[in-house]
C-alpha cells in the first residue's frame, strides 16, 4: 500500500470501521482539533469538551491497537487552524503518496474536503463511514417519483431489510407502530431511575478552550463531566438503558416533567452521532434484551425506541442528503423575528420554556418533546426566523450535528420546508403541554386562560399562527379542523389582539 494519510473527523470515532481491521505501517491517521469546528456556531461548552475528549480517547485507543496516529490539539504551536493547510503540510512533511477520508455527514465538510482534494498533488480517495444502515442517496431513491416523503414507509422497509421486530414478512405482534401507546404523562416519580454516568475531570480541556478564546454557551462541571466519551462508556450506558429504562421508555417518551431531565431516555444520541456506537448494534441489543424479557417489557417500549433510530434518525439523514444545500435556505412562512433574549438565559415566566431552556443550558440536553413541542412550538408560533432557530439548536445540544439538527428544526419543528419532513406543522396550545406534564402547575401564566392578564401565551399565539397562515395551510387535509374551530370562535378578535401584544413584547414574557 502506498504511504497513506487518512483523516478522521470528530464525529467519525468508529472503532469497528474496516480501516482498523489491520495494522499497516504505511498508514497514518490524522485527527485535528480546529477552531473552524468550534466557531461556526456558538456551541455549548459541554459539547465542545465532549467532542475533544472523545476524539482524544479514540486516538489513544487506535494507538494501543498499534496504529500510527498524528493527533493535533487545539493549542499546539504547529496547529494553523486551517484544515487544508494542515493536510497539505502533513503530506509535504512526511511525503505521503495518497490521501483518504471517510465521507463526512455535513454538507459543509463534504464540500470542503472535495475542494481540498482538488488541490492536493497526490491521489485522493473517499470511503463510507460504515455507520448508517443506508447509503446517502437511499431515501432520495426510495421516494423517487413521489410528491411527498413518508417516514412510515421508509421505517417499514428498514424493519424488513434488517429483520428487526419481524415475524417472517410481517411485524411482530401484527403491528408496525405502537405510537398511540407512547404518549403517557408521568404520574409516579418512584418509577424514575438514576442515569448511568461516568464522572471525570475536564478542567484541562476547559482551560485550553478559555485560553484560546473559544466562545461557548451553557454551563459545565469541570470536576465531574458525566457524558460517555469512549466506546466502553457508551456500551455501559446502552446496557443501563436496557436493564433499567427500556421497561418504561415507550410509555413516557413524550412526558414533560420538572422531576427529572432524562426520564427513561437512553442518553445515547451523542455516542451514536459521534459513531462510538452504531445504530444497528444499539437496535439489535435492545431487540434482543426485549425478547429475553417479554414477560416484563411490552413490545411498545422496544418498538418506540427502535423507531426513533432506524425510523426517524436514519430517515432524517436521508432527507438531509436528498435536499441539501437548498434545504438550509427554506423559510415557508417567511418568519423574520429574532429569538427572545431569554433563549440564552432561560429567564422567562413561562415555566415550560424556562425549565426546558434552562435544562438545555445546564446539561446540553433536552428530550425530543421538550425540543419539539415546547421550545420549537413556541419558536414557530412566535414567527422566529428558522436561521435563528437552527443556530440555537445546533449550538446548545451535545448531539447536534447539522445532518440531524437541521432536518428536525427547519423541517419537523419549524415546518420551514413546507412539508418535506412532516405533513403538518407541530404546533399546540397550552392544552398539550398541560396534558403531558406538570409544567403548568408551576407557571406564572394560566394554561386554561386564553386572554387577559395571566393568559398563557401559547393559547393566543396558537390561533394567531393559524390565522396569519391561512392561505398556506387551510387546504392541508390534516388541519382542516383547526380552521373550522377558528371560524367558530366568538372571541377570535380578542385572541388575535392578545397574541399581537405578546409578539410585540417577546422579551418580557
Amino acid at each position: 500500500m502506498p504511504k497513506t494519510l487518512r483523516l478522521i473527523l470528530g464525529d467519525q470515532l468508529n472503532a469497528q470501521h474496516s480501516w482498523f481491521d489491520e495494522k499497516d505501517s504505511s498508514v497514518t491517521y490524522l485527527m485535528l482539533e480546529l477552531m473552524q469546528e468550534t466557531d461556526y456556531v456558538a456551541h455549548h461548552i459541554q459539547k465542545v469538551v465532549a467532542f475533544f475528549l472523545s476524539m482524544r480517547n479514540f486516538a489513544q485507543h487506535l494507538k494501543t491497537q498499534g496504529h500510527t496516529v498524528n493527533y493535533v490539539k487545539l493549542d499546539q504551536e504547529d496547529n494553523s487552524q486551517d484544515l487544508e493547510k494542515m493536510i497539505q503540510g502533513k503530506v509535504k512533511e512526511h511525503h505521503f503518496e495518497q490521501f483518504e477520508y471517510q465521507l463526512p455527514d455535513e454538507y459543509r465538510l463534504d464540500t470542503q474536503l472535495k475542494s481540498i482534494c482538488k488541490n492536493l498533488s497526490i491521489p485522493c480517495r473517499s470511503v463510507d463511514s460504515e455507520h448508517f444502515l443506508t447509503e446517502r442517496e437511499y431515501v432520495k431513491d426510495f421516494f423517487h417519483g413521489k410528491k411527498t416523503y413518508l417516514m412510515e414507509s421508509f421505517y417499514r422497509q428498514m424493519r424488513k431489510d434488517f429483520t428487526i421486530l419481524m415475524d417472517g414478512k410481517e411485524p411482530l405482534h401484527g403491528k408496525w407502530n405502537f405510537d398511540h401507546e407512547n404518549r403517557a404523562a408521568l404520574k409516579d416519580k418512584r418509577l424514575l431511575r438514576k442515569p448511568k454516568t461516568h464522572p471525570k475531570p475536564v478542567s484541562d480541556v476547559v482551560k485550553m478552550l478559555t485560553e484560546a478564546n473559544v466562545k461557548t454557551i451553557g454551563k459545565i462541571d469541570e470536576e465531574e463531566f458525566t457524558w460517555p466519551c469512549s466506546r466502553e462508556e457508551s456500551l455501559e450506558v446502552l446496557d443501563h438503558f436496557c436493564t433499567q429504562l427500556l421497561v418504561h421508555f415507550g410509555d413516557y417518551q413524550d412526558a414533560l416533567t420538572t422531576w427529572d431531565p432524562f426520564l427513561f431516555h437512553s442518553r445515547l444520541s451523542f455516542a451514536m452521532n459521534t459513531k462510538m456506537l452504531s445504530p444497528l448494534e444499539v437496535v439489535q441489543k435492545v431487540e434482543a434484551y426485549w425478547k429475553e424479557h417479554q414477560d416484563t417489557i411490552a413490545i411498545s417500549q422496544a418498538e418506540g425506541f427502535i423507531r426513533q433510530i432506524i425510523g426517524w434518525r436514519e430517515y432524517m439523514r436521508g432527507i438531509y442528503w436528498a435536499k441539501m444545500p437548498e434545504f438550509a435556505e427554506l423559510n415557508f412562512f417567511n418568519h423574520q423575528r429574532k429569538l427572545p433574549d431569554w433563549f440564552w438565559t432561560g429567564d422567562t415566566k413561562m415555566k415550560c420554556l424556562s425549565h426546558s431552556i434552562g435544562q438545555s443550558l445546564d446539561l446540553a440536553y433536552a428530550h425530543h418533546i421538550q425540543r419539539l413541542m415546547v421550545i420549537g412550538n413556541f419558536a414557530l408560533l412566535a414567527g422566529i426566523h428558522p436561521d435563528e432557530v437552527d443556530q440555537w439548536y445546533l449550538g446548545v445540544y451535545i448531539d447536534a450535528i447539522e445532518w440531524v439538527e437541521i432536518t428536525n428544526t427547519r423541517g419537523m419543528s419549524q415546518f420551514a420546508d413546507g412539508g418535506i419532513v412532516g405533513t403538518k406543522p407541530y404546533v399546540s396550545s397550552a392544552n398539550y403541554i398541560h396534558k403531558m406534564g406538570n409544567y403548568c402547575s408551576h407557571c406564572a401564566y394560566s394554561s386554561s386562560k386564553k386572554v387577559g392578564e395571566g393568559a398563557c401565551p401559547f393559547n393566543s399565539l396558537y390561533w394567531h399562527f393559524y390565522n396569519r397562515n391561512r392561505e398556506k395551510l387551510e387546504n392541508n387535509p390534516r388541519i382542516g379542523m383547526a380552521y373550522r374551530t377558528l371560524d367558530k370562535l366568538k372571541n377570535k378578535e380578542e385572541l388575535i389582539n392578545q397574541a399581537e401584544e405578546y409578539l410585540k413584547n417577546l422579551n418580557a414574557l
